[in-house]
């Protein structure tokens, strides 16, 4: 059977039919807050249970628990604070108790019922949730320039930013349904941000080895340069598991979600949102959600210790290479050769191969992949 959502109850926060209509109306009325993609995606986490059981951003106290404790006042595991930032330009006459609009360009997103406004300390955030206050953390960096307050208070979505991938979205409340249908009572989810290689390959089959199926659930949205582009992720996928996979294993969907790149504490929360969309179990890889050195390799499999009520089963791997003289993909357990004779797959050296126009060897990508990522003229996000 299926997980249960985290907390008990999936939070559908999505306004439908006349009531729609009526906060639509209102909203244009409303007090109007305009905010950037990435709170955009945020809102649409929470309104569809991506986020459950939040049903809203975080106010002080909430927010204090989840620095300090991972843990949301209620004792419930919860690793990263949703927040929304504002100004006091932004507020207006704005006050606790009111109602806002919150707007995506000139898109009416959400209803906003304004509970608390208080400032907060962004060094210290930084502390806690990326484990340095470096500005070179892309995480960090973005912090740094949010605005001085936040804003506390329950949503009802009214609408969505713009989605050039929807025949790619699936809900959990879809997801949930899906997964019945198809009779796999456990599932295991993998999150990923880059184009498969076959490490990626053989890990996930390692877990679909164990498990009735395999939830593929690549992250859309903001990516720090460098990364592969949306689109081709997709399609390299799409090519990967028509080939590679056996027929009704696997469901390919998209996660609208803003990378935060916090490492231990983010992998927590990737798993939290694979048990909302159905998840019973969870992959995590190597330096998962980490970026550059911030992170050591194995830390975000070893925070999963501190939540042993987190309600979905994480899987931990040892990193996927390959080895010359087993003559095929190994990993660090199995293998007893040396290192000399490991190739170990990176992602970076991926990228740079696949930059150069050159073809990455087939003990690294499948052939079907390798032709998806260089029909791309401009494969990375720049």
């Amino acid at each position: 059977m299926v997980s249960k959502p985290h907390g008990g109850s999936l939070v559908v926060r999505v306004a439908k039919g006349a009531r729609l209509q009526r906060l639509l109306i209102e909203s244009r009325e409303m007090h109007r807050i305009y905010v950037d993609e990435d709170h955009a995606l945020d809102l649409e986490n929470i309104g569809h249970g991506i986020y459950s059981p939040l049903t809203g951003f975080l106010c002080r106290d909430e927010l204090e628990s989840v620095l300090y404790e991972m843990r949301l006042l209620n004792g419930l595991p919860w690793t990263i604070p949703i927040v929304l930032d504002v100004s006091k330009e932004d507020l207006g006459e704005l006050r606790e108790g009111d109602e806002a609009a919150l707007f995506f360009s000139e898109t009416p997103l959400a209803v906003l019922r304004v509970e608390e406004v208080y400032p907060w300390d962004r060094g210290e955030y930084a502390e806690k949730v990326f484990k340095t206050r470096d500005a070179n953390h892309p995480g960090v960096a973005k912090l740094y320039s949010a605005k001085e307050l936040l804003i506390g208070g329950e949503i009802e979505l009214i609408g969505e930013a713009p989605n050039p991938f929807y025949r790619y979205t699936l809900r959990p409340i879809e997801t949930r349904v899906l997964f019945r249908e198809r009779g796999w009572r456990t599932v295991v989810g993998f999150q990923t941000r880059n184009a498969p290689h076959l490490g990626h390959e053989y890990l996930q089959k390692s877990a679909l080895a164990f498990v009735d199926g395999l939830f593929i659930n690549p992250v859309i949205g903001r990516k720090k340069r460098g990364d592969f582009r949306d689109e081709v992720i997709l399609r390299a996928y799409d090519v990967l598991t028509k080939n590679y996979f056996p027929k009704d294993t696997v469901v390919l969907s998209i996660l609208r979600y803003q990378m935060r790149y916090a490492g231990p504490r983010e992998a927590v929360h990737h798993a939290i949102m694979r048990k909302n969309f159905g998840c019973t179990h969870f992959i995590v890889g190597r330096d998962h959600a980490g970026v550059g050195n911030y992170y050591g390799p194995y830390e975000a499999q070893e925070i999963f210790k501190q939540f042993p009520d987190l309600g979905i089963v994480p899987l931990f791997f040892r990193e996927f290479l390959y080895c010359e003289k087993c003559g095929g993909i190994v990993n660090e357990k199995i293998c007893p050769h040396s290192e000399e004779l490991r190739v170990r797959f990176s992602g970076t050296k991926l990228r740079e191969l696949i930059s150069r126009r050159e073809r990455p060897p087939p003990y690294m990508v499948r052939p079907e992949v390798a032709e998806v990522l260089l029909s791309y003229e401009k494969p990375f996000v720049e």
